[in-house]
């Protein structure tokens, strides 16, 4: 209760001090204003202001904080809220800046390698679900009467649109693609982006990127698609991604190595890079989004990368609050148009229906499972903020009319709110969609294997697997030890899954934190059970759950998990565990010896000899 008050008492002083600060704020963002930087700071003021209140009291009811950046655009844009802000214009130059530098970090992290290690399942979904999406789009808005064509007025629904020439194009382009600022900030704060599921999540979203880039490059000719013209514009792009890349090879190589020990100028020399190669992207008639974009992966195989996205991450965050609540402002008042809301809640639930029926067919047909194959799919379950950029560009080139813009900020929200509490519960809507499926008649991968596939019953079980069970397969291995042939390991990673088949380990496909999973793996017959996985990585369970199953499923066998601080391994102990393993702690220790090591000796022969063995190894895990 003293928790709450003090909760209470602090959101309060934040509200107090922002309905103090309104009578000021309408002034200056009146006529009465001194208008110019002024204008500019009180508005990024008041947005600031008011997407700390509601953030805040969303966190205090356990809402999205996304959801709150919007909320508040809308408190006080012009459109149905205060009118504190009446310039959306000054928040949409903020908000720009904010999506170039969250495609300049897209870039940045933009690793090929991990892309090509994801394999067939990533580049497949990559390329067919933005045609498939494309596909269904077309043919979903020809039958609600969408054209391509000469403007004229029709009714949709009841709805009285105003047609522009190319309206069927950009409602199937922009219902296609998904929201990577979205996605990669829920995953982020679920410990889920290094997952397969994650990691296919973002792969499909670099290449949605680079579709969205495609179109944005055709948007300037589609007027007159020549192919002369087409071509031009494509070639435009590959001479900045050449430019861009000779420089980065020739040139931002030795700048680099020159300022390496100069933090700050490291991280303003890449900004300067970014703005040149936006500025670049603007002269040949390109997007500063795709500038953003090719002036990141340019420079991703630095080895300073990592170092300049720990600086930028705190300034796009910024920005990017700023662009949330600035889709907040430009959303329409839904009170003048309650046809156009319902024409939009129908396009919510059709693009949500478009991710699943192009993304899950293609994973689970590549054998990927159900639970990355649907997780995957609720991943994508919404549109891109690039959707907003198309759509603002079709206005200046006079493609589309208005209606079109307002219907897709309708459908943005619309699918931004509903796939934020889809990625938050997705364990939970994962499982009961894979049931569902079962009942139909769509096999996970562990079902497809008969009974008769598992040999006789292990003494150890292996419960989820990640970085350190890799490691510990290998130690095993190289010690050429009995207890490979002693091992179970129960994942639901498919990629895991094979790996560990074709090392010859035994393994069972499914949820660790399924009951019938457990019983189906036979893992009462085990004498030993290892939770190699910390919490903060584990999905839909805890190691103090896995404790509580183990004890149901095999009384009689030794526990082993994994804690990550000492007050947490204390309370596994006190639930039956028989040993928690500290990897902090275990790593510590070791470091201690090698510091120790090196003080007396020069170290020569200590690296030497870790780069050799580290040369041979191959985890499952790389």
């Amino acid at each position: 209760m003293p928790q709450a008050r003090r909760h209470i008492k602090i959101f309060g002083g934040w509200a107090l001090a922002f309905m103090a600060l309104i009578p000021g704020v309408a002034w200056a963002a009146g006529d009465g204003g001194n208008g110019g930087s002024h204008a500019l700071l009180t508005s990024i003021g008041i947005s600031v202001i008011a997407a700390t209140v509601l953030a805040y009291l969303a966190n205090l009811i356990k809402q999205p904080l996304l959801l709150a950046y919007i909320a508040a655009g809308a408190v006080i844009g012009p459109q149905f809220g205060l009118g504190l802000v009446r310039s959306q214009d000054d928040i949409s130059i903020i908000a720009e800046m904010g999506l170039i530098l969250l495609l300049f970090m897209i870039g940045l992290e933009l690793d090929l390698k991990k892309i090509k290690e994801a394999g067939k399942p990533l580049i497949v979904t990559g390329i067919l679900q933005f045609v498939l999406c494309l596909a269904m789009g077309l043919g979903f808005f020809l039958l609600l009467g969408f054209t391509v064509g000469p403007p004229y007025e029709y009714r949709i629904f009841g709805v009285k649109v105003l047609g522009g020439e190319y309206d069927l194009l950009y409602l199937a382009v922009c219902i296609a693609i998904s929201s990577t600022a979205i996605v990669v900030k829920l995953l982020y704060e679920k410990f889920e982006l290094d997952t397969l599921a994650g990691r296919i999540t973002l792969g499909v979203l670099v290449f949605q990127d680079i579709w969205a880039i495609i179109m944005l490059s055709i948007q300037p000719t589609l007027a007159n698609p020549r192919l002369l013209n087409l071509l031009w514009s494509f070639a435009e792009g590959l001479i900045l991604v050449v430019v861009s890349l000779v420089l980065s090879k020739y040139l931002l190589g030795y700048i680099f190595r020159k300022i390496a020990k100069l933090p700050e100028l490291v991280l303003v020399a890449s900004l300067a890079w970014c703005f040149l190669v936006c500025g670049v992207a603007s002269y040949f008639n390109l997007s500063l989004e795709m500038g953003a974009l090719i002036a990141g992966a340019a420079i991703s195989t630095f080895p300073y990368n990592v170092d300049i996205i720990a600086k930028i991450v705190s300034i796009r965050d910024f920005f990017i609050t700023l662009f949330f609540v600035g889709l907040g402002m430009a959303i329409p008042n839904p009170m003048d148009n309650l046809g156009m809301l319902k024409l939009a809640g129908v396009a919510a639930l059709f693009v949500v229906a478009t991710r699943f029926l192009s993304v899950y067919p293609i994973l689970y047909y590549l054998k990927n499972g159900h639970r990355v194959s649907l997780l995957t799919s609720i991943n994508l379950s919404q549109i891109s903020e690039f959707a907003l950029v198309i759509t603002a560009l079709g206005i200046k080139y006079q493609h589309i009319v208005p209606d079109i813009q307002t219907l897709i900020i309708y459908i943005f929200v619309m699918t931004s709110i509903s796939s934020t509490y889809m990625i938050k519960s997705s364990h939970f809507l994962q499982t009961y969609l894979s049931q569902a499926l079962k009942r139909v008649g769509f096999k996970d991968i562990y079902q497809a294997q008969p009974e008769e596939a598992h040999g006789p019953p292990k003494d150890i079980a292996l419960l989820g697997f990640y970085r350190i069970a890799s490691s510990f397969i290998e130690e095993i291995k190289a010690l050429d030890s009995e207890l490979e042939q002693r091992l179970l390991v129960v994942d639901y990673n498919p990629v895991v899954y094979q790996k560990l088949q074709d090392q010859g380990v035994e393994v069972v496909y499914g949820d660790i934190s399924n009951l019938e999973t457990l019983n189906h793996a036979g893992i009462e017959h085990a004498k030993l059970v290892l939770s190699t996985v910390p919490d903060d990585l584990l999905v839909g369970t805890s190691n103090l759950e896995i404790i509580e199953l183990v004890e149901k499923l095999c009384p009689a066998a030794k526990i082993i998990v994994t804690a990550e601080s000492p007050a947490a391994a204390l309370k596994m102990y006190d639930a039956g565990a028989d040993y928690v393993l500290l990897p902090n702690m275990v790593a510590g220790n070791h470091l201690v010896a090698i510091v120790e090591y090196l003080l007396r000796e020069d170290g020569a022969g200590l690296k030497d000899k870790t780069v050799q063995k580290l040369a041979k190894r191959v985890e499952v895990l790389t």
